[in-house]
């Protein structure tokens, strides 16, 4: 508690405090919001944090060692300035959660107890519960690169050196019908080949998602009307009208990099690297050895 200022380290030293939490939210999008527990409006460092969100938090610990802590908030949709769309719509996920400690005496003082990232959010009956994810959960992130056979470089970027300005590898369309929780029909697709945008990005273009990046599961033609699945299931405002673009999906695989994109001198993988299966491999009766490759 070193980094405490004095005056508050005073204030927690006595038998009678006044103190509350605040909880600064920072988006992705750079917008930053404000929640307290107390129950009036507080100007800590310059930010107001509003009350009366029905805010209450789980127990946090700090463990000893690199293991990732986690704790909760949880809290009622009683503010204008969270809503349920935006939560369904992702513009909260991976926002920066700051936990503080105030004297709402003297809001000048007060101090950071955590820092933590926004991780699975649970929307239910009107309220939401945040899984708050430590500094530690970093690490188990992938850092660095893996050797396997897929690529791992994301199409289009610098590694990949692929175009995706290219024609024929970017489209747009809009919702004509939501078919599935997780899927919709569209217009606009319909003269590309099935499977065309499949494990492709979609970006929303308008509609209460806009801006909100979707990973494509699965593209279907079917009697010339489009059918796109999606990894993460359909916004939950999606509506028919909403327009969006998507570019062509990737495998990951060296096959697929040579015949689709004609970009086998950027593969970012090992296509002969062997497998686990590569073992307990032996020879068999009418296996081809003539020295080609591998990989096609």
């Amino acid at each position: 508690m070193s980094d405490y200022p004095e005056e508050f380290l005073a204030h927690l030293g006595r038998e009678v405090t006044t103190l509350c939490h605040c909880w600064r939210v920072t988006r992705q999008d750079g917008v930053v919001l404000g929640f307290t527990d107390h129950d009036l409006e507080l100007v800590v460092a310059g930010d107001a944090f509003e009350p009366q969100t029905g805010f209450t938090a789980s127990e946090a610990r700090d463990s000893l060692g690199l293991a990732a802590d986690m704790s909760d908030v949880a809290g009622a949709l009683s503010s204008d300035r969270i809503s349920e769309a935006d939560i369904a719509a992702g513009r909260y996920d991976g926002s920066t959660v700051e936990t503080l400690l105030v004297n709402w005496r003297e809001p000048a003082q007060h101090a950071l107890l955590r820092s933590a990232t926004i991780g699975k959010i649970v929307r239910r009956d009107g309220s939401f519960s945040v899984e708050l994810e430590s500094l530690e959960a970093k690490l188990d992130q992938v850092s660095g690169r893996h050797f396997r056979k897929g690529c791992d470089a994301e199409l289009g970027d610098a590694r990949c050196g692929f175009s995706l300005a290219t024609p024929g590898f970017s489209a747009s369309g809009t919702v004509n019908a939501i078919e599935t929780p997780d899927g919709f029909a569209e217009s606009g697709l319909a003269g590309f080949a099935d499977g065309w945008f499949s494990n492709g990005m979609l970006t929303w273009t308008s509609g209460a998602s806009s801006g909100r990046r979707e990973r494509i599961a699965g593209h279907r033609l079917r009697d010339g009307e489009a059918t796109l699945t999606l990894w993460r299931g359909a916004p939950a405002a999606l509506s028919p009208g909403d327009a969006f673009t998507l570019v062509a999906g990737c495998d990951k695989s060296f096959a697929t990099c040579k015949a689709k994109f004609n970009n086998a001198l950027n593969f970012q993988g090992f296509p002969h690297m062997p497998g686990n299966d590569a073992a307990y491999g032996y020879v068999s009766e009418g296996q081809k050895l003539d020295g080609g490759p591998i990989v096609p």
